[in-house]
């Protein structure tokens, strides 16, 4: 069996440090807001794969859609021998770009949880045992150094998770991607595309409320992790187009006028009733500004696959 590598770019306690951060600066500004990268504890995770399943949840089914239909189409453009992919998670999806990529000799999952790319990984390997696998524990978004695999390289960002992030933020992530790449590298990209509104207000408030526990798990999060006393029941979950943006924005209701108290970060947050506390932007994009963005990067988007409904794209972008 080829071997497994595990590198750790990440110190031991950066959850617990960039949590902290992130619940003391998003519920002392106004408005308040959390990242959505707090809903994926064990449990939230749970939630969303069950979202997935959903049929209001239509990107997870269109992206697989692509996928199955492109992947030689990805595969013989991109000629890629290492495969990188950000937010790898259980590397479900990348089975169809393993199986078509032929020449590949390297994968290289990058998540924040060992326990995902561990686990992965050992599924990954019994499939392929000739397969190399350097996993990375980091946080791609705040800068990333590969390891030495063979080139050219594939890297991968998919899920439509580029949506999470908001335009400044965009910016700042694709030229940092740019920056990994050489010359015959590229970058397959997952991007939700713009559409009706009660198609995407349906995808993020599904009949069945799992979207809204999903929503209300980050408030059980720094429940546990830092002894907040918030009542998941004392918020309604909202998901809300904004035509502006061209993003739906998740939030969190105060029902009542209350108070959290947070013992670790020695902090005590007020709610008025009805106000609300963004836990997530989930950008829509159109193929135009898919392309400016990417140039702005350094970038040029060589291919666009969307799938049949046209709801969903993946593009291959090459050094500019």
């Amino acid at each position: 069996m080829s071997p497994f590598l595990l590198t750790r770019t990440l110190p031991e306690d950066a959850t617990d440090a960039a949590l902290r951060a992130d619940v003391l600066h998003g519920l002392t500004r106004a408005p308040k807001t959390l990242p959505p990268k707090w809903f994926y504890d064990a449990r939230g995770s749970e939630l969303f794969e069950e979202i997935t399943r959903l049929p209001e949840y239509y990107p997870t089914r269109a992206e697989r859609e692509i996928l199955i239909d492109r992947a030689v189409e990805i595969a013989a453009a991109s000629g890629a021998r290492t495969l990188v992919e950000l937010g790898s998670g259980s590397s479900e999806k990348t089975r169809y770009l393993l199986d078509a990529l032929t020449d590949l000799e390297s994968y290289v999952p990058v998540d924040v949880s060992e326990s995902a790319l561990r686990g992965a990984a050992d599924a990954l390997l019994k499939e392929r045992p000739r397969l190399s696998v350097h996993a990375l524990i980091a946080d791609f978004t705040a800068g990333l150094t590969l390891p030495e695999t063979p080139g050219p390289r594939l890297v991968a960002f998919l899920g439509g998770t580029l949506g999470n992030l908001l335009p400044s933020e965009r910016a700042v992530f694709l030229k940092s991607v740019r920056d990994l790449l050489v010359p015959g590298d590229t970058l397959l990209l997952g991007t939700d595309l713009v559409k009706e509104e009660e198609v995407l207000v349906a995808a993020y408030d599904d009949a069945a409320g799992v979207t809204a526990a999903f929503n209300r798990n980050v408030l059980s999060v720094v429940d546990r992790e830092l002894g907040a006393d918030f009542v998941a029941e004392d918020f309604a979950h909202v998901a809300r187009w904004n035509p502006q943006e061209e993003w739906i924005e998740m939030r969190l209701r105060a029902r009542r006028s209350l108070t959290v108290k947070i013992p670790e970060l020695d902090l005590v947050v007020p709610f008025d009733a009805g106000e609300e506390l963004r836990t997530e932007v989930s950008a829509k994009f159109r193929e135009d500004g898919v392309r400016r963005e990417l140039a702005a990067a350094g970038l040029r988007l060589a291919h666009w696959w969307t799938d049949a409904e046209d709801r969903f794209a993946l593009s291959l972008s090459t050094v500019d």
